[in-house]
């Protein structure tokens, strides 16, 4: 389900605090959306283990932050069972 039209775009209030005055702007709060103001900034997003730099540009207006710093890692089957192998 999408947000009300009413209630307008989602932002941290931390977020908008840090945006106005660090240069080193981390972010945590991944369900807020990007919004226009912050084109051509850089963004560190935590994704519960690290950091991932983001430069904002005019394609990610309107969308999440967590879009943008997945959170899973990808194992591909091959490994997996070549792992399975080197144990037995």
């Amino acid at each position: 389900m999408s947000r009300s039209i009413w209630k307008g775009p989602f932002l941290d209030n931390s977020l908008f605090k840090n945006l106005l005055t660090n240069k080193n702007k981390k972010i945590w709060s991944r369900r807020s959306i990007i919004s226009a103001g912050m084109i051509g900034t850089n963004v560190l997003i935590y994704n519960g283990k690290l950091f991932k730099r983001l430069l904002i540009t005019r394609e990610h207006v309107g969308f999440k932050f967590g879009t943008f710093a997945s959170t899973r890692t990808y194992v591909s089957k091959a490994k997996i069972l070549k792992s399975i192998k080197k144990n037995k």
